[in-house]
Order: structure tokens, then sequence, then C-alpha cells
């Protein structure tokens, strides 16, 4: 279809001043699906005043997501509101940079990535995990109950800042575990604000996210200037990053902070979402549990799980894709057109801000039936070979998917096979509901009770 043939996009009805921003501050991700469900795969929100306010172009089919990440990602730039928001948070990394800083950093940072090198940190973490399952021991004997999500990041982050940062972890970990929540909060707040004012602006949000900011760069920058005085060489990421060269070059001091800022929020607050939703999944069908735990022993047995234990927990994994389906770390996703397009039949015009919203699209009851229940058979390697590319991509896709994808389900299979080996988890009923910061998360504790399974 071309653009003299596309239809204009249908904007979502909304306040009479505020345009669709109430609704959209009250439940981001349900405003999504209404919007798809009343007004189709392309629509557009205003946000304010017409021609005063902001326009954001949702998009929520498969065949969109993949011309916007895949066929023409060229023509789509991450130079959104959202992506500069985190940005001037945690500063150019990988996920945020383009053109040629981002060819200059990927050129440096891929080879940290290789499924080699990442699965030689499956011991560390097997070693943590194992250790929260010791933890757990006095909870969980007379059947106590955790939140999950507290218990999942405190284990994600204790896996990534070990991984990262060696024997200097201690000291950086409870900064990360203040400042983060404070920036994710900060970049969603101001990415959907109607009218932008600079970080630097003294607003109660800003001082907030400013100390947070300062905080958590003070603590990367004193590690790093610690280990240029030490001259060692070290095997953790952050040894890597300071020694790795491309010919005469290397990242500066600052660029390996921003990497190692990226990959801390990556490797951890995702992950976490991930772990949470499977395990409260898993507490509410005891049955697909059971199917999983069985695995789990017949796969690993007692011994601590390994990388190449992963290919064998073939069900463990397809639990751990359909929870991702259901609950994406990553629920939306946000480009700028640089081109006038037609998405499924809808024109969208140059500058135009897009959110591509795995959220829905994972919901889309053209690509899944009874989209809303749990079923981890939808992950058999003959239906997901059967099924649209994008109907499924919570680590984005295309050239600028999350070069940490296999991290993630490395991190996440092993954290499974020890505790629902060790655990038997039983979700209390009840909504959790969910909010956006960066990452996806819920807005109040996920209880599970748990009992040692021997």
């Amino acid at each position: 279809m071309t653009l003299t043939t596309a239809a204009p996009t249908p904007t979502v009805p909304g306040a009479p001043l505020l345009g669709s921003l109430p609704d959209l501050r009250r439940d981001f991700l349900d405003t999504f699906l209404r919007a798809h469900r009343e007004h189709g795969d392309v629509v557009r929100f205003q946000i304010g005043l017409p021609k005063l306010g902001r326009q954001i172009y949702a998009v929520f089919h498969p065949e969109a997501a993949h011309q916007i990440f895949g066929g023409q990602w060229q023509d789509y730039r991450k130079d959104t509101r959202f992506y500069s928001e985190i940005r001037d948070v945690i500063g150019d990394g990988l996920l945020t940079s383009q053109d040629d800083t981002w060819v200059r950093q990927k050129r440096f940072i891929q080879p940290l990535f290789t499924v080699k090198r990442v699965n030689s940190y499956a011991e560390s973490m097997a070693a943590e995990s194992a250790r929260l399952a010791t933890e757990w021991r006095a909870s969980a004997r007379d059947g106590g109950t955790l939140d999950v999500h507290h218990e999942m990041t405190k284990l994600t982050l204790r896996m990534v800042v070990r991984i990262l940062f060696g024997e200097d972890a201690d000291r950086v970990l409870p900064v990360v575990q203040s400042a983060f929540p404070v920036l994710g909060a900060s970049a969603i707040v101001r990415a959907f604000s109607p009218i932008w004012l600079p970080l630097s602006w003294p607003t109660p949000v800003n001082r907030r996210a400013r100390r947070a900011q300062a905080e958590l760069f003070g603590a990367c920058d004193e590690i790093i200037a610690r280990r240029h005085a030490s001259g060692v060489d070290r095997d953790d990421f952050l040894g890597m990053l300071l020694a790795a060269r491309d010919g005469d070059e290397r990242l500066s001091d600052q660029e390996v902070r921003e990497q190692v800022l990226v990959f801390l929020l990556a490797g951890h607050e995702t992950t976490s979402t991930a772990l949470t939703f499977t395990l409260r999944l898993l507490g509410l069908h005891p049955e697909i549990q059971q199917r999983v735990r069985d695995e789990i022993r017949a796969v690993v047995g007692d011994r601590e799980p390994t990388a190449a234990d992963m290919r064998e927990l073939s069900y463990t994994t397809m639990a751990l894709k359909e929870a991702m389906r259901l609950f994406p770390s990553a629920p939306v996703n946000g480009r700028r057109s640089t081109v006038d397009s037609v998405l499924r039949g809808r024109i969208v015009p140059a500058g135009a801000d897009i959110v591509t919203a795995p959220w829905v699209i994972h919901r889309h009851p053209d690509f899944w039936d009874d989209p809303s229940r749990f079923d981890p058979e939808r992950f058999t390697p003959e239906r997901e070979k059967a099924r649209h590319r994008y109907a499924w991509f919570p680590f984005g896709a295309g050239p600028r998917a999350c070069i940490g994808q296999h991290f993630s389900m490395l991190e996440s299979v092993i954290a499974l096979a020890c505790l629902v080996r060790d655990y038997e988890f039983t979700s209390l009923p009840g909504e959790i509901p969910v909010e956006v910061h960066i990452t996806l998360r819920p807005k109040v504790p996920v209880p599970i009770q748990i009992r040692p399974t021997h």
C-alpha cells in the first residue's frame, strides 16, 4: 500500500485539554490494550492540546513491528523522548546510542557476549541461585510467604554485580539498589510529560534523579579509577571492558561506565521481572510447576546446573518464554520515524514518535488463541517455527535486538533450575497490578508461599 492509498491513523479519544495523558498515566498498558480493541493495529494518542502538545503513534501488529525493527529499521531511530531520558540518566551506552557511536560501541562489546563467554558466567549464576535457596530455608520450613519480586531483584542484582565487578561487587551493590528505581521512575515520568523541562531544572523529580545519578556515577567512577591505579587486569566484565581494544582504540572511562550501567539495567531488572512472573504463574498452575520440576530433576539432579543443561531443560525454557509473553520486561519500545511511511494501511508521518507494544502484540488474538491463558506448549519448536517472527519479541528484534538475550535466558533458566527443584511455590490469589518504569515492574509485593520439596 502507498501513501496515496493509505488511510489516516485514527486518534484515540481523550480529555479536552490533556488528551490521552490522564489515561496513560493511570494505566499505561491497559490504555494500549483498549485502544487496540477499539481502534485497530495502529493508533494515535494526543498528549496535551492539539498543535501544542505531543502525538504518539502506537503499533500493535507483528507485521508493523517487523517493518520498524527488521526490514526498514534504518528509517526508525532511537531519537524518541523515552530514549533521550534514559540517555540523560544513565549515559549513552549501547541501548541508546546511534549511528557511528553505536557501531563503534558494538565493535568493542560484541566479543564480550559470545555464547562461549556468556556460558562462562554460569558458575557464578548457579552459586548465587544456590545461595538464595539456602537463605530461604528458615522461611520455607513452615510454609512461609515471600515477596518474590523483592527476592528475584536481589538475586539477579547479585548475579550481575558479581559478574560485572568481581570482588568490588559489595561496594557498588547498595548504591545500585537505591539509585535504579529512582532513575527509572524519573525517566518514565519525564518521557510522557506534555511539557519538557531540562534535567538540570530543580523540580522534585529532577532533584531526586540527579542525586541518584551522582551516587551511581560516583561509585562506578571510583572503581574504574582504582582499577587503573592497581595496574592489574581482572577477568570480570569491567576488567574486560577496560582491556578491550580495537586496533589502537579503547573505550574511554566514561564509555566504560555507560556500558556498565546499561548492562546493570538490562541484566538485572529485565531478568528479575521474567523470574518473578514465571514463579508466580507456576505457583498458580501446580501441574505445570510439577512438570518443570520433574524435568529439572531428570536433567540436573542434585548438582548445580550448568550452561550445558539449558538445551535439555526445554520445558522449563518453554514455561519461561510463556511467562515472558504475558509479562514482557520491555512491554513497549520506542522509535522515531525519519520518513513518511505506511504501517498496516495507516499513514505515519516523518518525525512521528512511535511506540511498538509487545504487551499488546503478545496478546494479539490473530496470533494467540485464548491469549490470557498460561500455556507453555505455545513454545514447542514446531509452534514457534510456524508463528510470525515478531509475534513474540521480548528482547526487541532486528539489528538493535538486545545483545544480552542469551545472558538473560541462561540466568533465568539456571535460577529456575535451582529454585523450582528445591521449593514448591503457591501463589496467593488476586491480581498483581504492574507499571512501566524503564522496564515492567509490579506495583505491589508479589506474595508466594514456599515449601521445601525435600
